[in-house]
């Protein structure tokens, strides 16, 4: 089974196979079977009427058409379904499920923002060629925004560059990434934020991986690197402690949906392999 995203529109013939994402902020509509959640099909949400805008065809999970929608303000859960966060489903959805999911919520996210144009403040109508939101009356385009952002695993010999980021809602400690600014190549922005967070510099940049991150719209993209020179300094701004670790002495980690834990796991097996 996989999931392959679409663009084209397409009619909801197939209600009987059709599945619907529907979200209420960063939560998901769900039901619960023999232990684990499942995306309801389109047909079973009929009775409570859930959807407050457009549902956008957001591609196909194993053949089944699969649709995106937000709930209303007023949506009250009924019978078996369940509202359950994003985060929390990792695990708990199949893999695709969790991917289409992942699709749909930057969709309804980037439809919910741009209901006005940002020029001149007039409505905006849905392009009939592209995933776009159209203004008619300044012509001004609007399509779903993708903010990319490097992250980095930073190795110092048998040890590994964690971060306690003060934005961080639970004590745990992650590797370092930021925003990628206007005019910067992934791997420019990876050095600067590197120097501005840490006060270090580094070198052998390869790449690891990407992830979409969505949120709300972000492009996770993992890098590696060494410790090239510098004392470790954090800006007290973002980053309020960071320390070299070993694994045997690493502090809470972030959850095994992000690819920044991805990027420490394959550091750990490096070291397994190097010992």
């Amino acid at each position: 089974m996989s999931f392959s995203p679409a663009v084209n529109s397409q009619e909801e013939t197939e209600r009987d196979k059709s599945l619907l994402f529907a979200f209420k902020g960063e939560k998901l509509l769900v039901n619960e079977v023999d232990d684990r959640y499942q995306v309801p099909l389109l047909k079973e949400t009929n009775e409570i009427t859930p959807g407050k805008g457009k549902k956008h065809y957001i591609g196909n999970l194993a053949e089944k058409p699969c649709f995106a929608v937000e709930l209303d303000d007023g949506f009250r859960i009924k019978d078996k379904f369940h509202l359950v966060g994003l985060r929390e489903l990792f695990g708990l959805l199949d893999d695709q499920s969790f991917r289409a999911a992942l699709t749909g919520i930057q969709i309804v996210s980037w439809d919910r923002m741009h209901k006005f144009c940002g020029k001149c403040g007039a409505v905006t109508n849905y392009s009939q060629t592209d995933r776009a939101k159209v203004c008619n009356q300044c012509g001004s385009v609007y399509y779903p925004r993708i903010s990319p952002a490097v992250i980095v695993a930073i190795r110092r010999g048998d040890k590994l560059l964690l971060l306690r980021n003060k934005q961080f809602k639970r004590d745990f400690y992650s590797v370092l990434a930021g925003f990628v600014e206007p005019g910067e190549s992934l791997e420019e922005c990876l050095v600067r934020e590197v120097k501005e967070e840490a006060g270090i510099e580094v070198k052998n940049i390869q790449y690891f991986g990407s992830q979409p991150w969505p949120f709300p719209n972000s492009l996770m993209v993992g890098f590696t690197a060494d410790y090239a020179g510098g004392d470790l300094q954090v800006d007290g701004v973002e980053i309020s402690d960071a320390g070299w670790f070993t694994p045997e002495n690493f502090p809470n980690l972030p959850g095994p949906i992000s690819i920044a834990r991805k990027l420490i796991d394959a550091f750990v097996e490096e070291q397994k392999v190097r010992k």
